[in-house]
């Protein structure tokens, strides 16, 4: 972009209408804050790689901190635009009721819907281009979850919320039940204003954790976090760790369930974000009766469809292995005794011995 027309752009009208167009497009949420973070971010995110917590998410630690450095990423790059969209599904059938029935499937409630990063990257680059079309000239690119780009830290420094002691997004308007996106640009844009936190003594959040994962507030182990085990984790869930999950196959809700903040959560009004092929309220062993074409039909546009099948049979015969011995359970869990895969077998025979079989 020249001078001139750097000069001629008015900045704060600018921002008023990337509010007024993110709303448009099906955001809930957006605020703006300089590509740049204090050092303490970097310390903190040193001190937890050094601690091991990533696990096995060696991008953690190969980007190093350059995820708190968005200049890094983008060159030149001055604000960055961090925006939420809501996912709730309000006609799921009630989270709390699915995992207080041992027989059914828990799955994240973000994930019973399409892929959220297909959705959110779309709305994404639209109002990129919105932006582009009024500023003449745009250097910047858009991110969702798919760079390293310290995502929390960004949107709590420009007052899109603040990070609670799970380490996720709050909001006193809509809690915490949102993705995040980005824009990192050049443009010389005005900032807003950072939130105080509003998480006072409470510690729910830390206290129902299945595994203990949160370590002290604002600290999380993912090694222990379930959504680490049955998203992240490429081989064999820790024996020791799996009675503890419960029947929670894809992801875990529990410190969201929990939070006062979500009372205000609200259900998205995004049709991709509906409810697919009753995964909301299906038993384990339904599932597990699925073959590797059924899985990738159902799961095609499904955030779960990445983790691929043999994972997925992983965390449901733990799921099994956690079940009642009902003939529907112990049927499921024989028919894949002999499974092709190790993996699968070796999570079976454990959740058979559990059933004492």
């Amino acid at each position: 972009m020249t001078e001139s027309k750097l000069q001629n752009v008015d900045y704060p009208e600018l921002a008023a209408q990337i509010k007024a167009w993110s709303q448009e497009l099906g955001f809930d949420g957006v605020r703006i804050t300089r590509a740049t973070l204090p050092a303490e971010a970097g310390e903190r995110l040193q001190a937890w790689l050094d601690a091991g917590y990533h696990g096995e998410m060696d991008y953690m630690a190969r980007h190093g901190l350059m995820r708190v450095r968005p200049a890094e990423l983008v060159p030149g790059a001055l604000t960055v635009v961090s925006l939420r969209m809501n996912y709730w599904p309000g006609e799921a059938r009630a989270a709390e009721a699915v995992l207080a029935d041992p027989e059914a499937a828990y799955l994240s409630r973000y994930a019973l819907g399409r892929d959220y990063h297909k959705v959110l990257r779309n709305r994404l680059q639209q109002l990129s281009e919105r932006v582009r079309t009024a500023a003449s000239a745009l250097g910047g690119r858009v991110f969702t979850d798919s760079a390293p780009i310290a995502e929390v830290a960004l949107a709590t420094q420009g007052g899109l919320g603040w990070r609670g002691k799970h380490t996720l997004l709050l909001t006193r308007e809509q809690g915490s039940l949102f993705f995040l996106g980005e824009i990192v640009t050049d443009l010389p844009l005005p900032e807003d204003i950072e939130e105080p936190a509003h998480c006072g003594s409470c510690t729910r959040c830390i206290d129902v954790c299945p595994t203990q994962a949160i370590v002290a507030p604002y600290q999380l182990d993912a090694r222990r976090c379930i959504s680490y085990l049955t998203i992240e984790l490429a081989g064999a869930i820790p024996a020791e760790l799996r009675p503890l999950i419960g029947n929670r196959v894809y992801g875990c809700d529990d410190c969201q369930l929990v939070c006062p903040w979500n009372r205000f959560a609200v259900a998205s009004g995004e049709a991709d974000f509906a409810v697919r092929h009753g995964l909301d309220d299906v038993s384990l062993s339904t599932l597990f009766a699925w073959s590797e074409d059924d899985f990738k039909t159902r799961m095609a546009g499904s955030p779960i469809y990445r983790i691929g099948y043999e994972r997925w049979l992983r965390n449901l015969a733990v799921g099994l292995g956690n079940a009642p011995s009902t003939p529907a359970v112990l049927a499921a869990l024989a028919a894949r005794r002999e499974d092709a895969s190790a993996l699968v077998r070796e999570h079976v025979a454990w959740a058979l011995a559990r059933h004492g079989e």
